[in-house]
């Protein structure tokens, strides 16, 4: 039987997702792409979970794609395959996703890191997009991500010269939540997940959609949606429990409905 490149952990309301392809720094094999694609698109109609926590191990985060895979390819075959599909589930998850990221997050690895919501950083974590060493560039969302969330400047240097930089630098460029020793990494991201967990699901997901439109619209636009966001909370059962249990002075109890 063939090992899981996912390894899934369940806890009250949380999924946690291991990388496990530790023999090659859990490189980004299109086979193990699949297989995170596959399980996030469960989750994602998976009521009894509120949000997801992906790392990898102790090492590495992932170190990239698998050029062993990609090396022979041509550009139609890069053109044609499921690879834009898999990033885009990732794209389209619904529910907030929790980097907990200790070692390398290197090319495709740092890409998926930007794709997550949030992220705590080991104080051993690396990150970088060296793909130009190699001839290419980042094709995952590298170029667009990092260049929204630590500016032009930053970005190019990062992109055009490779540059690899420590946790520390990470948080001062906004790249990161936290940075933690690394052995607190994935329990300071699963503290991070069970207080969203405990957050009304709806409103967290709305708000999410919510942050990310800010990403690509312009001001007005995203105010408009937000207020439309916020006016469809009042449907829900859980605004109703959430406001009434704020005049009772109680803990609210949110079902997701």
């Amino acid at each position: 039987m063939a090992m899981s490149l996912i390894i899934e952990e369940r806890r009250e309301g949380i999924a946690l997702m291991r990388l496990n392809r530790p023999e090659v720094l859990n490189a980004l094999s299109s086979e193990l792409m699949e297989e995170l694609s596959f399980k996030l698109a469960a989750l994602d109609q998976d009521d009894a979970v509120r949000s997801v926590v992906i790392t990898g191990n102790e090492r590495a985060f992932a170190a990239g794609a698998d050029i062993q895979e990609l090396h022979g390819n041509d550009a139609i075959s890069m053109l044609s395959s499921r690879q834009i599909t898999r990033w885009e589930v990732i794209k389209r998850f619904s529910k907030p996703l929790i980097a907990a990221v200790s070692g390398w997050a290197l090319g495709g690895g740092m890409e998926l890191v930007l794709a997550c919501d949030m992220v705590v950083a080991g104080d051993n974590a690396k990150f970088g997009q060296p793909e130009i060493k190699i001839g290419v560039m980042p094709g995952a969302g590298g170029t667009q991500r990092l260049t929204k969330v630590v500016g032009k400047a930053r970005a190019m240097e990062m992109v055009l010269t490779g540059l690899t930089i420590s946790a520390d630098e990470a948080l001062q460029w906004g790249l990161v939540n936290h940075v933690v020793a690394k052995e607190r990494v994935v329990p300071r991201a699963l503290e991070l997940a069970e207080m969203i967990a405990a957050m009304p699901p709806i409103a967290v997901r709305l708000a999410k959609e919510s942050v990310l439109t800010a990403l690509d619209t312009p001001l007005e636009i995203g105010l408009t949606h937000e207020r439309r966001l916020f006016s469809l909370l009042f449907a829900s059962d859980d605004q109703k429990e959430g406001m009434q249990a704020f005049l009772d002075k109680r803990t609210p109890h949110f079902k997701g409905s």
